[in-house]
C-alpha cells in the first residue's frame, strides 16, 4: 500500500518457527521494507526473526494481538528496528516509524495513535524493574482473563488507560509531534 505516509516493499514472506519457548516467532523468507515519508528505508532483511512483541501482552485485548489487523506489516519492520536499536533515541525513531507505517498500512489516525501508545508502553515497561520479563507472552496468551492477574499487568493497563484518555483530547489534525510530546510527558 502506498500513500503520503510511506510505502511497503510488498507483501512479507514468512514461515513459522517451531520453538519450545516461543511459538510466535516467524522468520522472513525475503527482504521486506518500509520507506517512510522522508525516504528512509527501514529494512527487515531475509532471515530476520520477528514476533510482534513490542506491544505488551496485557494490552492485546485492547490494542490488538500480534499479526492481526492493518498494523501487521508495520510490526515486522518495527520488530527489526527495535532489535537493531542501540540507544533510546534509536528506539524512539523506530516507534515514530511504526506510527507512520501503521498509517501507511491502512490504520486510521485513532488506531495508529493507540498502537503507538502500545509500543511506547512496551518500551516504558521494559525499564520498569524487569516487568516485561515477568510478563512473557507464553504465560499470558492462552489463559482466559477478564482482569489482569499480576500487579505488573494491572499497572501497565492502568498507565495505558490513563494516557489513552489524554490521547482523546488531541484533534485528528494534530500531528505526530503533539502525540509524541503528550506520550513522553505521561511516561516519565
Amino acid at each position: 500500500m502506498s500513500n503520503e505516509y510511506g510505502t511497503f516493499s510488498d507483501n512479507p514472506q514468512t514461515e513459522w518457527l517451531s520453538e519450545p519457548d516461543d511459538d510466535r516467532n516467524m522468520k522472513l523468507l525475503r527482504d521486506f521494507s518500509y520507506t517512510d515519508p522522508d525516504g528512509k528505508v527501514w529494512l527487515a532483511p531475509i532471515g530476520s526473526v520477528i514476533n510482534g512483541a513490542s506491544i505488551p501482552a496485557p494490552l492485546w485485548s485492547t490494542v490488538g494481538s500480534p499479526y492481526t489487523g492493518d498494523y501487521r506489516n508495520a510490526s515486522i519492520v518495527h520488530d527489526v528496528a527495535c532489535d537493531q536499536a542501540n540507544s533510546a533515541s534509536d528506539r524512539e525513531a523506530a516507534d515514530k516509524m511504526f506510527y507512520l507505517a501503521c498509517l501507511a498500512g491502512g490504520c486510521n489516525t485513532a488506531e495508529a495513535r493507540l498502537f503507538y501508545l502500545g509500543v511506547r508502553i512496551g518500551a516504558w515497561g521494559t525499564g520498569q524493574a524487569g516487568w516485561m520479563a515477568r510478563l512473557r507472552p507464553k504465560n499470558l496468551l492462552f489463559r482466559l482473563r477478564t482482569e489482569p492477574r499480576l500487579p505488573e499487568e494491572q499497572q501497565i493497563r492502568n498507565k495505558f488507560d490513563s494516557v489513552r484518555a489524554k490521547l482523546e483530547t488531541l484533534a485528528v489534525t494534530d500531528g505526530f509531534d503533539k502525540l509524541e510530546a503528550l506520550v513522553n510527558a505521561e511516561l516519565k
